[in-house]
């Protein structure tokens, strides 16, 4: 007789770990170590861009947002008054030198006795009150995982998200923000004042060769770093191109139904408008003038809808949709300034998920148009 055993403990899902696959087929992109990269982001989605720029040999570093206010960096928020841990440490597991150390599996360890809090973001805030500093702390962390690169908050302020939802909403809170039941218009700092930039992100943008902004969350990853005063500011007076990852898939409320162009328009409206250089998106079948919108899975399943528009501002209900873009719509974006790279980028076992080979090789191929002295 056989009996099922119950862990004590559960790693949260990771994208990266598919990142493995790289290891031995790598596109040939030349010195891409003399490339200073730097990601702007945070959740999960940042860390697939950091996977990918390392396997590339890019020197990278990471400038994470510091809104997250849910699960367990929201508990340790508000209990014990610490910097949000969580975004912080799935950039550091990103950046760990062995993937398979035990040391790094047990920083993604989940409790589910101990209020669901993993044993990263435990650390992260022990160490922070133990040093008297959360950048201290990330330094001790990178140390332990032997990471690769270097990971920034771009604010230590105890900062709050607040947005406007397509319908007129005012909602208060990353967490909630991010699981709306329409899609966002605008995002802003609730007190600007508390949000002063971190001077060793503010550097890592300013000596960029690099900029990737996502993939991940629109508004509540990577737009929050852009509302923290000085941080477009770097990236203008940067002498790097700039690179936005646009999003596969809506699976909560916060860009659900928003094209890929409104995902750019958006960024622009938040601080990148003239910033962006490329912009890599997803299409699953090639654009041409006059068609259907690109970006449909077999198995897309759509949410329920409001004001009767089957495509726009649906409710969010854990379920996945696509986000679109068609042939006329590139050519509006690149009307605006970014050149638009299309690949299909999805994994063909997990839609939510990008291809680690198919990323990697457009990465390559922005890596080698950044050399290139016509641009």
């Amino acid at each position: 007789m056989s009996f099922s055993v119950k862990r004590p403990f559960k790693q949260d899902p990771s994208a990266t770990a598919a990142f493995a696959a790289l290891r031995g087929a790598l596109p040939n992109v030349g010195h891409a170590r003399a490339f200073r990269t730097v990601v702007i982001g945070g959740g999960t989605g940042a860390p697939v861009s950091i996977k990918t720029l390392l396997s590339l040999g890019a020197e990278t570093s990471a400038v994470v947002a510091m809104a997250d206010d849910g699960g367990s960096t929201g508990k340790l928020r508000a209990q014990a008054n610490v910097t949000p841990p969580g975004d912080i440490r799935k950039c550091l597991i990103a950046f760990a030198e062995d993937t398979d150390d035990a040391l790094t599996q047990a920083f993604k360890y989940r409790f589910e006795f101990a209020d669901n809090h993993t044993l990263g973001n435990l650390m992260l805030s022990a160490l922070e009150q133990a040093s008297g500093s959360f950048p201290q702390a990330v330094r001790i962390c990178e140390g332990l995982l032997h990471a690769k690169g270097h990971v920034y908050p771009s604010t230590l302020g105890n900062v709050v998200l607040v947005g406007e939802t397509k319908d007129g909403r005012v909602i208060e809170g990353q967490a909630l923000l991010s699981h709306s039941r329409t899609a966002l218009e605008r995002v802003w700092l609730k007190d600007p004042s508390t949000a002063q930039p971190y001077p060793e992100a503010i550097k890592a943008i300013c000596e960029a060769d690099l900029i990737v902004l996502g993939p991940g969350s629109l508004f509540t990853s990577i737009i929050p770093n852009l509302l923290v005063p000085g941080v477009t500011e770097a990236i203008r007076a940067s002498r790097g191109k700039t690179l936005f990852v646009c999003g596969l898939a809506d699976m909560q409320g916060e860009t659900w139904g928003l094209s890929a162009e409104e995902h750019v328009s958006a960024l622009q409206a938040h601080g990148m408008a003239g910033l962006l250089d490329y912009v890599l998106i997803n299409t699953p079948q090639p654009l041409r003038p006059g068609g259907y919108e690109a970006g449909n899975f077999a198995s897309e399943v759509e949410g329920p809808t409001i004001a009767g528009d089957p495509h726009r501002y649906s409710e969010a209900t854990g379920r996945i949709r696509p986000v679109s873009i068609s042939f006329d719509s590139v050519r509006r974006i690149q009307e605006t300034g970014p050149m638009v790279i299309t690949r299909n980028l999805a994994n063909s076992q997990n839609p939510t998920w990008h291809d680690p080979l198919a990323l990697s090789r457009a990465f390559a191929e922005v890596l080698k148009l950044c050399r290139s002295p016509q641009m």
